[in-house]
């Protein structure tokens, strides 16, 4: 009897195998290095560069999409062009830490508003979360990522001596030059430190047994090529063969295989090292993880400006019609009844509850602009009367020339007349002010 042999077709037609005791396999070792990612830049490794390009586009689109819905109604987004585009950026951006502080009247944006922060929540929850686990949880990644990279860049892999290992390997690809073998594994430590394989090929229980001593240098990678386990190896027609085989099913049901590799394997939480997941760009938050919210975000605010569009375009409907000017005689173009209909955009609506009040002055501001307009508004008529301090000022008085000669003190009456327009704007007003000084 031959025990610790795995079993394979090729050996089964000069042997019998019993049933496997334990799983086998053949998987790849490799050293670990600890991930370089804690330097100035690791701020932007959670997250891949199209999440960071799509969240940056979105933060501008959605300023855009709330300035269009508020110019018109939002004192807070008017004002002169840099002004405008500077309050545009500062409400979207600082949607990232509900920061924002300018009033949102319209029923519309409100609503992108709304979807858009809970965008923004998600992500900025989603980014913290994996940003602290970069920087607090040890993270390992193998020197070699897959067989192929070792294929293509031709490196020296170790294999165990005198196992069918080595014919694996020349199946997959691997030339004979740069298979080196070893004996054990204190053996194929040592060819690891001295540099001369980078990785090794062995089936998985003794891999298992290596790592049980040096987790903290090494892991086991993908994949693992699968084989029947080991058995026990006995002559072509030995009755031993089924008794063996019952009293290995009798120890593999129970937990006494467990308490075995407990033994010679050790604790699987004995050495996490040898566990730890590795960093790829498959462990970073990349836009196939969010694109449903930008989505949903992205169809929200075209809605709503397709809404504020159609609502827009309506009531002003007059402006693109094709009439006739009154001043040329002539159909205004296109372009020209869509320049009308942009300036009509960038005018307050005075309908709105917000310029209510800003509505009456501005149709007083028209009215009194229209009669200075027509004829002359405001006249004013300065006169000035000396007269006695003990004395009622009245017209029936002498002229100023006589009363100038006196040499009593005079007080001089001044009164002004203004005339101005009437609360109906159809007559004048005249007001008299009297100011007395004296002389």
């Amino acid at each position: 009897m031959i025990a610790d042999t795995t079993i394979i077709a090729n050996r089964s037609n000069y042997v019998d195998f019993t049933l496997p005791y334990t799983e086998s396999g053949v998987s790849m070792l490799v050293p670990v290095k600890p991930n370089g990612s804690k330097n100035a830049w690791s701020f932007l490794k959670p997250l891949t560069w199209d999440l960071w390009v799509t969240t940056f586009l979105f933060f501008l689109f959605i300023g855009f999409v709330v300035w269009a819905l508020e110019h018109r109604i939002s004192k807070d987004f008017r004002g002169p062009p840099s002004h405008q585009v500077g309050t545009s950026l500062w409400f979207s951006f600082s949607t990232m830490v509900f920061a924002h502080r300018e009033n949102v009247v319209s029923n519309l944006a409100r609503t992108v508003v709304i979807i858009w922060c809970l965008v923004v929540l998600i992500i900025t929850q989603s980014y913290t979360a994996s940003f602290t686990s970069l920087l607090t949880v040890q993270r390992l990644q193998p020197t070699a990522a897959d067989m192929n990279e070792l294929l293509r860049k031709g490196d020296f892999v170790g294999y165990q001596d005198v196992s069918f290992v080595f014919g694996l390997l020349k199946r997959l690809g691997f030339r004979d030059d740069r298979l080196v073998p070893y004996k054990n594994s204190e053996h194929c430590n040592s060819l690891f430190n001295q540099g001369k394989i980078v990785a090794a090929f062995d089936e998985v229980p003794y891999i298992k047994l290596f790592l049980a001593k040096h987790c903290s240098k090494y892991m086991m990678t993908d994949p693992t090529y699968k084989a029947d386990g080991f058995g026990f190896v006995f002559p072509k027609g030995s009755p031993l063969v089924v008794d063996i085989s019952r009293a290995i099913l009798n120890v593999t049901e129970g937990d006494k295989m467990t308490k075995i590799e407990e033994a010679w394997f050790g604790k699987k939480d004995r050495c996490p090292e040898s566990t730890t997941s590795t960093v790829s760009s498959g462990g970073q938050l990349g836009l196939n993880s969010f694109w449903s919210l930008f989505m949903i975000a992205g169809v929200a605010a075209v809605l709503a400006l397709c809404i504020f569009t159609v609502q827009f375009v309506y009531e002003y409907r007059k402006l693109m019609s094709p009439q006739v000017d009154d001043d040329s005689q002539s159909k205004p173009s296109f372009w020209g009844r869509l320049l009308n209909l942009l300036k009509t955009f960038d005018n307050k609506d005075l309908e709105c509850h917000t310029f209510r009040g800003d509505r009456v002055g501005d149709q007083n501001e028209v009215r009194l602009a229209s009669l200075n307009v027509m004829s002359p508004s405001v006249y004013s008529v300065h006169t000035e009367f000396p007269v006695d301090s003990t004395q009622t000022l009245s017209p029936s008085m002498g002229s100023s020339s006589e009363l100038h000669d006196n040499t009593i003190a005079q007080e001089v009456a001044i009164i002004s007349i203004d005339l101005h327009p009437d609360s109906d704007g159809e007559g004048l007003v005249a007001t008299a002010n009297d100011e007395i000084t004296r002389h």
